[in-house]
């Protein structure tokens, strides 16, 4: 039997012995190409770094591709935008809210900054004269004025038998005296005021210590006149007329300022001189006045003491 000689099989790339079509390893051209990109990674940062090789290509490269990039920016920039503008447009919707309350109320603090600036400025001057004249107050607001039409001039301050308040009690203002109190609730009292007709106050002029009586309504407005107990007397243009007191300090204290001789004028009927007094205190501009107390008052407030501190 004849054997059959054995020749040696050739292999042909890319075929196996059975002459089928063997695969590549698939990791030989991954390999070989990342090594290339590196070679050409650090050949680009050499040559970067060491003469500028590639600052024309980066200037060609910015000039084909700027224009687009803007162009693109342009396009969807309102659209990515979108959330960021309802934030901000809530955000201002926030601030100008505020922006506006803030505005109100320095809107308001311009409007009562007089009104504020006078109430303190009668404060300081309610406390000097409680200092000055040496007696105690308590401090009171106007809530209401008598009209003059009615023939009776009167304020309503709300402070009353509750605060330490009687009647027949002294009214003073910063400026001078107001009056004398008539009545009194628990809350309010009523005062009578020196330009009323029916009022009566002694008074002395400051230059010659001459007393006299203050009456209210006789000249018209609020002016007041001056009458000397001394007939021969004549009173002095520009003297300050003060309270001479009366009996028990009741209805008026002494030494509280009335007004300023404006005038002076001879009675038709007889020789005696009458002083027309211009009142120190605005009546028309009432607001915060002290009511004289003796010393060691309760009251419901703080009582201006004759030191001129507050005390409850």
């Amino acid at each position: 039997m004849t054997q059959l000689q054995s020749r040696p099989v050739t292999r042909r790339e890319g075929l196996n012995r059975r002459g089928s079509l063997e695969p590549r390893d698939p990791r030989s051209p991954r390999r070989s190409t990342a090594v290339a990109l590196l070679l050409a990674c650090a050949t680009l940062i050499t040559l970067d770094q060491t003469a500028g090789a590639l600052d024309p290509a980066r200037r060609v490269v910015g000039e084909v591709f700027g224009p687009a990039e803007s162009a693109v920016s342009t396009v969807t920039r309102p659209v990515t935008s979108i959330p960021g503008w309802f934030k901000t447009r809530s955000g201002m919707k926030d601030d100008l809210a505020k922006l506006q309350a803030e505005n109100a109320q320095l809107q308001q603090q311009v409007r009562t900054s007089d009104y504020d600036r006078n109430r303190l400025a009668e404060y300081d001057g309610l406390t000097k004269a409680a200092e000055d004249l040496g007696y105690a107050v308590v401090p009171a607001h106007v809530v209401a004025l008598g009209a003059a039409q009615s023939f009776q001039r009167t304020a309503t301050i709300d402070a009353g038998s509750a605060s330490g308040i009687k009647p027949d009690m002294t009214v003073v203002a910063a400026q001078g005296l107001v009056g004398r109190v008539l009545r009194v609730t628990s809350t309010t009292a009523t005062v009578l005021l020196i330009v009323d007709s029916n009022s009566t106050v002694g008074g002395r002029a400051s230059s010659s210590m001459k007393v006299g009586f203050v009456r209210g309504g006789q000249l018209g407005g609020d002016s007041l006149e001056l009458q000397l107990a001394d007939q021969s007397a004549t009173p002095t243009a520009g003297d300050t007329v003060v309270t001479w007191g009366s009996a028990k300090a009741a209805p008026y204290v002494s030494g509280v300022p009335i007004g300023k001789v404006t005038s002076v004028y001879s009675s038709v009927r007889d020789s005696s001189k009458t002083a027309a007094v211009e009142p120190y205190v605005d009546f028309g501009a009432l607001d915060l006045v002290g009511v004289v107390v003796p010393s060691g008052t309760k009251s419901d407030r703080a009582i201006i003491d004759a030191d001129g501190r507050f005390k409850k």
